[in-house]
């Protein structure tokens, strides 16, 4: 039964590294994602957004790792 256990909490990191990827991904995805709607806008919808047309290429020139 200790066997059980100890071998549990050694993959415990683990399972915890490879959830903290996959949402590290995930963010990743929708950032880029967000970022090419961005870069798509018309002039009306970045009006209508509050922005001007040099934020929208800030931000969607970004690496999708930057946040």
């Amino acid at each position: 039964m200790a066997n059980i256990s100890l071998h549990y909490r050694s993959e415990t990191p683990l399972v915890a590294t490879v959830s903290a990827v996959g949402e590290l991904l995930a963010i990743w995805r929708r950032r880029a994602r967000e970022r090419r709607e961005l870069a798509n806008l018309d002039a009306r919808a970045i009006r209508d957004l509050g922005l001007s047309p040099g934020d929208i290429r800030f931000e969607a020139n970004k690496p999708f790792w930057r946040g």
